[in-house]
């Protein structure tokens, strides 16, 4: 059997390296076919300077792969030995120890082919079970000293503390989180500079197909988006019926505050299973928690906190997926929550019995308004009505 796979192995590498043989990757021309594209700078940020390892952590079908492609295109320009660079798919393997395997086998060839130093892509390496345990002990041989590792992956659930428990093996390398494209990202697909008028279109778009390129290209529906969520979600053991009552449970209450009690209380489970089931949305880049912040300054864990969902597409399709229906002012809220919680790392909520602030992070207090706004503030929180929106998140 492990002959066998062995041989298998062999054909799949070289099935997904085509340009050892000095042929055009397949989704190198399918970049190029896009209607709308872009380049992610996220790529830039990985080191290429051995030794480093690399954690590319993002959900899936925002374009890891495809930027992971791109920089390969530009690798493999710049290489004399176009066996110095290595990508694999691991969503064919069962378990970690194939992880091993196709390591072992690359790193034969390398030495076959006298390459010094390598750039491994090791692709969707979070799917299979114990993944860590086979990128430390390749790390720890030190047999990929002089490489350059950059791991991808969508199931970050503990990932972050598998991540931690490296320690000082990354070297040089970089962990970055990929999500959507941002509303400026986006905007730029259409226009150079901003104005008003077109912010505004430009947004009622963003709304619909979220920061997924895919979508917007056509190789993307709300389906695809449910699917891949279940799918994800079965393969860490939970269980779909609960995920989707947890979420329709959360998307009924939004945007206000609400206890993991009540929650437990309109999905029909307990107060452990929802926190386990929002950990899990959390890993899977679902969800936001936004806790309660006092004065701006003490976070109060006990509060009820408010809860976001990521991106706009995939608001929609879970409230296709719950059965629900969603105003559309919690997606101006959610949207903003967002994007401040990208700048900053972090993200509150504030209220008194006169007024609520749905963003606190960093220096900034902002109120969310998809109309008018009403009532009064204090001065240092920035009140956004709907038609601010735009410029607010494109300027952010």
């Amino acid at each position: 059997m492990k002959k066998y796979f062995n041989m298998t192995l062999e054909s799949m590498m070289e099935e997904q390296n085509p340009w050892w043989f000095h042929e055009n990757d397949p989704e190198w021309e399918e970049f190029e076919n896009l209607k709308y594209q872009i380049i992610p700078g996220w790529i830039n940020r990985i080191s290429l300077v051995p030794f480093s390892l690399n954690f590319i952590l993002g959900p899936r079908r925002v374009g890891k792969t495809m930027g992971i492609k791109l920089l390969i295109k530009e690798l493999f320009k710049e290489n004399e030995s176009p066996y110095a660079i290595f990508y694999f798919d691991c969503g064919v393997l069962e378990n970690y120890r194939e992880i091993v395997d196709v390591i072992e086998e690359y790193l034969k060839l390398k030495k076959r082919k006298n390459v010094k130093t390598a750039y491994i892509f090791l692709d969707e390496v979070t799917l299979i079970p114990n993944w860590w345990k086979a990128i430390k002990y390749s790390v720890d041989r030190r047999k990929l000293k002089n490489d350059i590792l950059t791991v991808t992956g969508s199931i970050t659930i503990a990932a972050e503390r598998h991540i931690g428990a490296f320690g000082g093996r990354q070297g040089d390398g970089k962990t970055i989180e990929v999500m959507p494209l941002s509303f400026h990202e986006y905007y730029t697909l259409f226009y150079d500079e901003f104005f008003p008028s077109a912010g505004k279109n430009v947004f009622e778009n963003y709304l619909e197909s979220g920061g997924y390129l895919a979508y917007l290209n056509g190789r993307l529906r709300t389906r695809d988006v449910i699917s891949t969520l279940k799918a994800d979600i079965n393969a860490v053991g939970k269980n779909t019926s609960v995920a989707r009552d947890v979420l329709g449970a959360i998307i009924d209450i939004a945007p206000n505050p609400v206890s993991f009690r009540k929650l437990a209380e309109r999905a029909g489970v307990s107060s452990p299973t929802v926190r386990d089931y929002i950990e899990l949305f959390e890993g899977l880049h679902v969800l936001l928690q936004i806790p309660f912040i006092e004065g701006g300054k003490r976070v109060l864990g006990r509060k009820e906190r408010k809860f976001a969902i990521r991106d706009p597409l995939l608001a929609r399709a879970l409230v296709q997926w719950t059965g629900r229906t969603l105003d559309r002012a919690v997606l101006y809220e959610w949207t903003v929550q967002e994007h401040l919680y990208r700048k900053f790392g972090e993200v509150f909520y504030f209220r008194t019995g006169r007024y609520e602030i749905d963003a606190v992070a960093g220096d900034m207090k902002v109120e969310v308004r998809s109309g008018a706004s009403k009532g009064r503030y204090p001065r240092d929180v920035v009140v956004l009505e709907g038609k601010d929106v735009p410029a607010f998140l494109y300027e952010l």
